[in-house]
């Protein structure tokens, strides 16, 4: 067997795994949406159908037309997501450029100290997290949702790698021609940036998109819950409403995917930039 005709069926093979797996991954998804369009007694009734028996479209109209705080919801979540994501992108590509190319007292000390921050889970600062929103009285509140999320020791680091492998050559043209440091940021580094503050602007939305955890521990007025708490409230002690839930989540996962499938086109650029020098 000649080595292209090996290629070619490893080739094959790959394709058929990748295949495999995204049909695996989407089963859940279309399950999901297919239940979005399903009375309660059908989802619960125990017949396992995956197509609609009864097509209905109430689960819709329940959420938009009668649960009175779903709206206030998606405010909620369409405003913190943008909000930390609009803050991560400037305080992480500032933090990173700085690590990468400003020389400044206890450099090594603060990026030493990020990557110590990347070893600590999440979970372990939530206890802290309340008890300092508590004191400075931001439960409860958009700040206090926002703040502890604006900035991210992960892109952080990752802005930093991309920055490393930025050409030093454009930086050095811009200064003769007569830029300072934040005009060099602002007007060459930034633009060139695209592909690395697309990739982070897609995780870091998602993410706070996401987010259940914050959420859950210091939003208490149903007024104030994002949409993954909201979603919650559909769940009782003693029954809960699936048809409502999995129409909700339906969504709640178009944002989501609407800015992966914008973004998503960037992604194999940033990977190129930000994988290289230490």
């Amino acid at each position: 067997m000649t080595n292209i005709s090996r290629f070619s069926w490893l080739r094959v093979l790959l394709y058929v795994l990748l295949t495999i797996y995204g049909v695996i991954t989407l089963i859940p998804f279309l399950w999901a949406l297919s239940a979005s369009f399903k009375p309660l007694s059908e989802i619960v009734g125990g017949t396992p159908n995956f197509l609609p028996q009864n097509f209905t479209l109430d689960n819709y109209k329940q959420i938009f037309l009668q649960e009175p705080l779903f709206w206030r919801w998606l405010f909620n979540s369409v405003l913190i997501a943008v909000s930390v994501t609009i803050l991560n992108l400037l305080l992480n590509s500032m933090a990173g450029y700085a690590l990468a190319r400003l020389r400044f007292a206890g450099k090594r000390f603060w990026f030493l100290l990020i990557l110590a921050v990347l070893a600590v889970p999440a979970q372990i600062t939530l206890i802290p997290t309340f008890l300092i929103l508590k004191a400075i009285g931001w439960l409860n509140s958009y700040q206090g949702m926002i703040v502890p999320s604006m900035v991210n020791a992960t892109f952080i680091f990752m802005m930093r790698q991309f920055f490393v492998n930025f050409p030093r050559e454009l930086e050095e043209a811009a200064q003769l021609d007569g830029l300072n440091t934040l005009g060099i940021f602002r007007h060459i580094v930034l633009p060139l940036a695209k592909p690395a503050l697309a990739a982070q602007a897609v995780f870091v939305f998602m993410g706070s998109w996401n987010n259940f955890l914050l959420p859950v521990v210091i939003l208490f007025d149903p007024e104030m819950f994002t949409l993954p708490l909201g979603l919650n409230t559909f769940k009782g002690q003693y029954i809960s409403y699936w048809n409502y839930i999995m129409a909700a989540s339906m969504v709640f996962t178009l944002p989501a995917l609407g800015i992966y499938a914008f973004f998503n086109r960037y992604f194999i650029q940033s990977v190129t930039f930000t994988g290289g020098k230490g």
